[in-house]
């Protein structure tokens, strides 16, 4: 993991949205560079917030001395909601009963609780309806009322930021807009309650969607979050290798792997590589995904196992312990993760939060 890369990409994002605080989104371990190390790296570039999915990530983040605020979007009846409160963590509701949860929790603490509207404005996941919205407002502004919350937010989420030029996004600005005006009119006023809807994609390309702040993710680890527009001057955080742990020569016809998926065409030299599905790699990476070993690009040969794969190197000097990338940033010639997203027909976001956690994250 290169933590100058983050920090490059926080400067490039921070350009794009001089205006706007940024929170950076450190759900699934920083999308599977490290939730921790990520996390104080943002924060000394330059984000003032930090944003999980779950309660427990927010709650690892305090344990591990992180104090910066911190919003927590996802969750279910019956999680640790006083341990949140507790922590000083900001929460999300888009729904009344949550609501209640948090101001139990906060009567119990004694302890208002910061918390964030979510509106529904398209994607439709978690927030309320645009028909839900003005009750959802009400009920919050009766509890702050009782002084069990404070409202500091009101937010949402684009479904199609990544698709410039969508219809979906001018109807979903508006349907915000909207929000935005209803809860106004209703009394949730103050320059501390911030308005965001901006992800990567939208931070990049959408300047009227900035507001008060911007949601940054997959683009703070360097990768695209608009691949065909290009990479927008961002550098990739992480490069996935691992060691030869075996080499052997077979003849031509050689059956490689489960299901025989791959056969040798020659005499030919096959190479270990100690990674697999269990590590992340995607089984639908047979015969599709590239490596480099030995300054060449090879491809997956047969089928990606548990725990290992094979890769014909045909007569090349290779042997035991010799370094095989599996993507990194591609400076040096070596696949990226876009390549392997592409190879696979996904997303940049699904390779890197798949690697798994029996593989050392290593930072400089």
């Amino acid at each position: 993991m290169d933590l100058s890369a983050i920090t490059h990409n926080v400067a490039v994002l921070r350009r794009h949205a001089p205006a706007a605080e940024m929170m950076v989104a450190v759900k699934a371990d920083a999308y599977g560079h490290g939730l921790v190390p990520c996390a104080r790296a943002v924060l000394e570039a330059g984000a003032s917030r930090l944003g999980t999915a779950y309660l427990q990530e927010a709650l690892d983040l305090r344990a591990a001395g992180v104090t910066a605020p911190i919003l927590s979007w996802i969750i279910t009846p019956g999680e640790p909601i006083d341990d949140a409160v507790a922590a000083g963590i900001e929460l999300s509701a888009g729904a009344p009963w949550l609501l209640d949860d948090i101001a139990a929790s906060a009567r119990r603490a004694e302890r208002p609780v910061r918390v964030h509207l979510k509106i529904d404005t398209g994607i439709s996941r978690g927030g309320a309806t645009a028909s839900d919205w003005p009750s959802l407002v009400d009920r919050a502004l009766a509890v702050q009322s009782e002084g069990a919350i404070e409202i500091v937010g009101l937010w949402s989420h684009f479904a199609c930021a990544d698709i410039p030029g969508h219809p979906s996004i001018a109807r979903q600005l508006a349907v915000f807009d909207e929000a935005l005006t209803v809860a106004r009119k209703a009394g949730v006023t103050g320059s501390h309650v911030l308005r965001h809807i901006a992800n990567s994609a939208a931070t990049v390309t959408l300047p009227e969607s900035h507001y008060d702040m911007v949601r940054c993710g997959i683009a703070v680890y360097g990768l695209s979050p608009i691949p065909e527009m290009g990479d927008f001057g961002l550098r990739p955080a992480m490069t996935l290798s691992a060691r030869v742990a075996m080499v052997k020569r077979v003849t031509s016809g050689t059956g490689v792997s489960y299901g025989h998926l791959y056969t040798t065409e020659t005499d030919t030299t096959l190479a270990l590589v100690p990674l697999g599905y269990a590590d992340g790699v995607l089984r639908g990476a047979t015969n599709r995904a590239e490596v480099q070993v030995a300054g060449r690009r090879r491809t997956v040969s047969g089928r990606v196992c548990m725990d290992q794969f094979m890769i014909d190197v045909g007569d090349d000097q290779v042997k035991e312990g010799d370094e095989v990338i599996l993507f990194g940033p591609g400076a040096e010639g070596e696949p990226t993760a876009q390549e392997w997203a592409d190879s696979v027909g996904t997303i940049t976001h699904e390779i890197v939060t798949r690697i798994g956690s029996r593989v050392p994250r290593v930072y400089r």
